[in-house]
């Protein structure tokens, strides 16, 4: 065993470090089934279930570049057990909060402590795994933890909601999280950069000033009713502070994020992938998840049951990355992927064909990104020096959040449009949505009422097939982009796993 070669002890540790990948996962998609239930019990108004629902994402997405860095100044260790103990005290004030006011700013110190989490767990893994082809299957694990609890959160949740109270969903992270503070100091090394400087607290206001309203921004564009000029103008608040964060940092001698990592060009090549893969996952899952409720009639349950084979799928897909690599360069490797998921775009667009092909399209998409998530990830933690390790980490995640919102506004308003254009004769409420297609339904005579739900139905499957033709799209384009610039030799070694 050489050197660089990890023994047993960085696996053990590595198992610890997927403890709070699987808590943010769980908790991330867990409360969507519970909200009905604790809306009702607490009163809470639809403008605090929103709150309640997205509070949380976006403290996540506003502070990760920011704990990322920090790990990497204080110790990511030290981050990790401080954040992770704030987490089991907020999801106990979340369990039990008794009005919709104490849950929200219970979610909202929830996504700081999160934020903490993913970086911190990256960053460590490439402290432990100095070793590429280690490295490439310990985050193969990691991404593998991850869409795994997200795929089975929802089944996990209804479960929970079946046999206990709405809070129980966030004390699910209570348990793991200790078990990560007792055996933790035990397996996981501390590291830090030991010339970092003091964090630029202007930067970081910068980061959370361009994160926070362009998340919101898109996600309004997305929601039923959003007031679109609004979102509009915070989406155009958040670039333009995003701009002056990205002129601060180049002119930084110790930036908070090291943007000069992307004059690597492979480097960036992913990056951009992970936005476009986002997107696409992104955007077809939340349409995928409309389509089973509104257009097959499934139940939220029963939806996430059927749903479950995109995270399934995912998780294999990472797994079984780094095997690929014996045969080809990992930029080959991510390239065939996209290609495979740009496949499973266009069987998504038979979804007017039956269910089938709706649970094959999102299978096969979803498998195909699995060498982008763990090999693609790979390459970002690996293209910086170690010490900061937590920076580059940040930058991935960053990718997948703004990847995740920009999907579902996107996409979502393309379907929206749709479905508007194919309803363009019917009365308001229907021409806006299939929910008011079908309470419209309701008061027609005679078989007028089934022919409008299934001209509705039929509308908003046409919506869901333009989506999937827009993911294969962007499949085909992320797939073009790494295998033209993966083409160059990297200035930093490549993930490369056995």
């Amino acid at each position: 065993m050489t050197d660089k070669t990890a023994g047993r002890r960085a696996w053990l540790g590595l198992a610890v470090l997927v403890l709070p990948t699987l808590v943010v996962a769980l908790d991330m998609n867990a409360l969507f089934l519970a909200l009905p239930k604790l809306s009702a019990e607490l009163g809470a108004s639809g403008t605090e279930q929103l709150w309640i629902s997205d509070s949380y994402g976006f403290l996540m997405a506003g502070f990760v570049i920011t704990m990322g860095t920090l790990g990497d100044r204080i110790g990511r260790r030290k981050l990790l057990f401080t954040g992770s103990a704030a987490f089991i005290a907020t999801s106990i004030v979340a369990a039990y909060a008794v009005t919709p006011e104490m849950l929200i700013a219970a979610r909202v110190l929830m996504g700081i402590a999160g934020a903490t989490l993913m970086p911190s767990t990256l960053a460590l893994i490439s402290t432990l795994f100095r070793d590429d082809r280690q490295r490439g299957k310990a985050i193969s694990v990691w991404a593998t933890c991850q869409f795994a609890g997200a795929a089975f959160s929802p089944v996990f949740g209804g479960f929970l909601l079946q046999h206990f109270w709405w809070g129980s969903v966030f004390l699910i992270a209570v348990p793991v999280m200790v078990l990560l503070l007792v055996v933790g100091p035990f397996l996981l090394p501390e590291h830090r950069d030991p010339a970092a400087r003091r964090i630029d607290i202007a930067s970081v206001a910068l980061a959370l000033a361009a994160a926070l309203p362009a998340i919101y921004g898109l996600k309004q564009l997305a929601a039923d009713g959003g007031d679109t000029l609004f979102a509009a103008l915070s989406i155009v608040v958040g670039v333009a502070f995003g701009v002056v964060f990205v002129r601060r940092q180049l002119a930084l001698a110790d930036p908070l994020i090291d943007l000069r990592l992307l004059r690597n060009r492979p480097l960036t090549a992913v990056l951009v992938t992970l936005v476009l893969a986002g997107i696409a996952m992104a955007g077809v899952g939340f349409l995928v998840t409309q389509y089973l409720q509104s257009v097959v009639g499934f139940s939220p349950t029963e939806s996430a049951i059927v749903f479950a084979p995109m995270g399934v799928a995912v998780a294999i897909g990472t797994m079984v990355a780094p095997t690929l690599t014996k045969w080809l360069r990992p930029g080959t490797a991510i390239a065939s992927g996209l290609v495979v998921s740009a496949l499973g775009g266009l069987l998504l667009t038979q979804a007017d064909r039956g269910l089938p092909f709706v649970i094959a399209g999102i299978a096969v998409l979803a498998l195909g990104t699995g060498p982008l998530f763990a090999l693609g990830t790979g390459l970002v933690i690996s293209s910086a020096p170690v010490d900061r390790a937590g920076s580059a980490a940040s930058m991935s995640e960053t990718a997948n959040f703004f990847g995740g919102a920009l999907g579902v506004a996107v996409l979502g308003a393309v379907a929206a449009g749709i479905y508007q254009g194919r309803m363009g004769g019917a009365a308001d409420a229907a021409r806006e949505t299939l929910a008011g297609a079908v309470h419209v339904a309701t008061s027609l005579p005679g078989t007028r009422g089934a022919e409008l739900v299934d001209a509705a139905k039929a509308a908003f499957t046409s919506g869901v097939t333009a989506g999937a033709v827009i993911a294969a799209a962007v499949f085909a384009a992320g797939a073009a982009l790494v295998a033209t610039l993966h083409r160059e030799r990297t200035t930093a070694p490549e993930p490369v796993a056995a």
